[in-house]
């Protein structure tokens, strides 16, 4: 199924006002979705409207919830989501993390008390547009078997960093610290399509290849043992670190209200600028030599496949599965009861 994208933006704000999402938090949550579709990161796309519904429906998340911004220190700006979304809380602090990066050079924002599901690139992408060097990281759920173990710990873990390039798009990078985001393997539920050998293993520690045994069971750390210490430290940074939950203290919201599917965010800011004074410019340009070193060996940069598909949905609109699409609608005409 195509849609432009303009379609897609409107059917997400249908879909997510209609279910009891605030105006700010839909538009926050659409500009999310829409721009991952557009860069064909489908596990992040307009199929999680459908978890922001379910998620809603389960109490896991106040559609309505207005993030309080607190000036926790020169350096550090908290935001409490107060149980919303961490998409309206990020947009709500960026202006403060901006302006706290540029006087003192480095600043970090910490969002907590939030309902996350979201790609980190389109946050760390929006800092580099403004000129910073930007990382985030987030736990999840714990989805991910620490190496040489058998049982969910951790959570998929992702982290995303970017850098600002004199012309053109950010240098940019974002992946779970397990060897994929459990999202693709719902995708491959969804498509009836079994799962790579070394993603996952069954509830009973055994490796699978069956997606619905993953899902039961534990994704693994990419890596090895490297993967699930980088998973760690990010459970630490956006966890005990800013107050909040590691991924194993969390849940998602289910019927029985007992879900606790809020956690934190932590994202670090640092402005070449306070670094380098006049030699900024100069030293961002350096910088180019090496992203040239890897594009004349043939490589691809992290980010340029994104870029293209950015280009290509903008002229072409994007694609979803018909039975998505079918999904979508069904939410959108439905009676949007408050659950």
């Amino acid at each position: 199924m195509k849609l432009s994208l303009d379609e897609a933006w409107t059917l997400s704000v249908d879909i997510l006002e209609g279910h009891g999402y605030s105006a700010a938090h839909a538009a926050a949550i659409a500009r999310s979705v829409v721009a991952a579709q557009g860069d064909e990161c489908h596990s992040h796309g307009l199929y999680r409207l459908i978890d922001c519904v379910r998620t809603l429906r389960h109490g896991g998340v106040d559609p309505r919830a207005v993030p309080e911004v607190i000036d926790q220190a020169p350096g550090v700006v908290r935001v409490d989501a107060r149980g919303g979304c961490s998409l309206l809380a990020f947009e709500t602090g960026r202006e403060h993390l901006v302006e706290k990066a540029r006087s003192y050079g480095v600043a970090v924002l910490a969002v907590n008390n939030a309902f996350h599901f979201s790609a980190l690139w389109p946050e760390v992408e929006s800092l580099a547009e403004r000129g910073l060097v930007a990382l985030a990281m987030t736990p999840s759920h714990a989805y991910v078997a620490p190496a040489g173990g058998r049982s969910p710990l951790m959570g998929t873990n992702p982290i995303a960093f970017s850098w600002p390039r004199p012309d053109g798009m950010p240098f940019t990078f974002d992946f779970a610290t397990s060897v994929v985001a459990r999202g693709e393997v719902e995708l491959h539920r969804r498509a009836g399509k079994r799962i790579p050998e070394g993603w996952a293993l069954d509830a009973e520690g055994r490796p699978t290849a069956d997606p619905t045994a993953a899902l039961a069971g534990a994704l693994l750390p990419f890596g090895g043992h490297k993967g699930s210490v980088l998973s760690m430290m990010i459970e630490l940074l956006a966890g005990p670190l800013i107050g909040d939950r590691l991924g194993h203290q969390t849940q998602p919201a289910n019927g029985s209200g007992e879900g606790t599917p809020q956690h934190g965010e932590f994202l670090l800011a640092l402005d070449p600028r306070s670094f380098l004074g006049p030699d900024a410019e100069a030293r961002l340009q350096q910088a180019e030599a090496l992203f040239e070193g890897v594009v004349v060996q043939g490589a691809r940069l992290p980010s340029q496949r994104r870029h293209a598909a950015r280009e290509r949905s903008q002229a072409e609109g994007v694609a979803i599965p018909a039975e998505l699409y079918d999904e979508l609608v069904e939410l959108r005409d439905g009676d949007g009861a408050q659950p």
